[in-house]
């Protein structure tokens, strides 16, 4: 099987082996960083038929992708990303931006449109929360949300109180959601999107922010979702050193994100592009490692009379269709969820002064294990009964755990404990 397609490999051998051909970098075995602004044409008639193939996809070079012009519109450590991320998620192409924000904000301002109304559910990440609440309603938009996201009823309902708001343009989910986990049916998301369009005549766009899992744990283009949006930042990169973002889907879709980003400048540079494609190797490995360490921390977190109770995918009750969802969608429970103390704030707060190990601080999925208090953090800026009915309390901790030795992360957060 050659390595330049992904049919019959998997996601951790196309990680390591798909979209880059040793020949086109004099044999170098990994792929070099190409830090360039711009490229150089061999002749007058080449540029025409570059800049023809990309910005018409016709003439004589469209066939194969016309080569580069400027970096702001494609670089060889883009189209290298790009198609290893594409097969990776299991879709036809993918884009990357400089950061999981700017993917989003991509997303909403290519494919909604002002009186047009958004649907997403309940919790999910707080910039998120104020790119639909607060930002997009100034061009217009209008939206609603849903609190319980294996609910067909409850999403049915929000979809039809979205709907009297403005057409429906995109049903949003982050699953698990962030802080808390909770889980959302991709399946029932589409079968809701085919219902709007057959009634309606537009269809929306299903878009799911896959952070949380990944593309090792849960790939939602399999369940025919459109979008399926990454923060890179975080398990794809693996080292907190780095912001990227990545859109994978149907080729017209992320076409039209591309197109539009030659304008808006929220591309990925060269070097970061590098350094993604570098850490994607590894990704499924250091995945497998946190998901195991997460698996102990969160049992002893569920064990200790101190915490009020622990929102980890692997504790999902059996029968509860939450827990059918999860063993229909996910491959994995993840290493990143919420414990709530008994009590609030300052009880948090005195937790949180007293880790030694743990490091205070928002972002997830890197090598290092970090953990803050939600309301005061990440969800800081989203109003308190948002908060409330995403279910994070005033002692709710998000905990993304790392790679250290989990006996050193369990006897931390013990330790710590003892101050509450």
């Amino acid at each position: 099987m050659e390595a330049d397609s992904p049919k019959g490999l998997r996601p951790e051998t196309l990680a390591v082996a798909f979209g880059y051909d040793p020949a086109d970098a004099l044999g170098a075995v990994k792929p070099p960083v190409y830090l360039t602004s711009t490229f150089i044409y061999p002749s007058a008639q080449h540029a025409k038929d570059v800049h023809e193939a990309f910005f018409e996809g016709t003439g004589p070079l469209a066939e194969t992708g016309g080569g580069h012009i400027y970096s702001r519109l494609g670089h060889p450590g883009l189209d290298i990303l790009e198609s290893r991320l594409a097969a990776i998620d299991g879709a036809e192409a993918a884009a990357a931006f400089s950061s999981g924000m700017a993917a989003h904000s991509s997303i909403a301002l290519t494919f909604v449109q002002p009186g047009d109304s958004v649907l997403h559910g309940r919790p999910i990440y707080g910039g998120v929360d104020m790119l639909y609440g607060s930002v997009m309603p100034r061009f217009g938009t209008q939206v609603e949300t849903y609190q319980d996201g294996t609910d067909p009823d409850g999403v049915r309902a929000a979809a039809r109180a979205a709907m009297a708001k403005g057409p429906l343009a995109l049903i949003v989910a982050e699953t698990p959601a962030n802080p808390t986990a909770a889980i959302v049916d991709l399946d029932l998301m589409v079968a809701v999107a085919d219902e709007v369009g057959r009634e309606t005549g537009r269809r929306p766009l299903v878009v799911v922010d896959n952070t949380l899992l990944g593309p090792f744990s849960q790939r939602p283009i399999e369940h025919g979702v459109d979008l399926c949006m990454t923060s890179l930042t975080k398990y794809c990169a693996g080292h907190s050193d780095l912001l990227a973002g990545g859109v994978s889907g149907k080729f017209e879709l992320i076409h039209s994100l591309r197109t539009l980003r030659t304008t808006w400048g929220n591309h990925l540079d060269p070097f970061t592009a590098w350094l993604v494609v570098r850490s994607l190797e590894s990704a499924s490995v250091r995945i497998e490692r946190a998901m195991a360490n997460a698996r102990s921390v969160a049992e002893f977190l569920r064990d200790h009379p101190k915490v009020a109770g622990v929102t980890y995918l692997g504790f999902l009750k059996e029968g509860t269709p939450q827990r059918a969802v999860y063993d229909r969608q996910c491959k994995g429970a993840g290493s990143t969820f919420s414990f709530h103390l008994h009590g609030g704030e300052a009880e948090s707060f005195r937790m949180l002064d007293n880790l030694k190990l743990l490091k205070l601080a928002v972002s997830l999925g890197g090598s290092e294990t970090l953990i803050c208090h939600s309301a005061t953090t990440t969800h800081y800026a989203v109003p308190r009964e948002g908060r409330l009915a995403g279910g994070i309390t005033d002692g709710t901790m998000r905990l993304s755990v790392g790679l250290e030795h989990v006996d050193d992360l369990i006897a931390d957060l013990a330790q710590a404990l003892e101050a509450v």
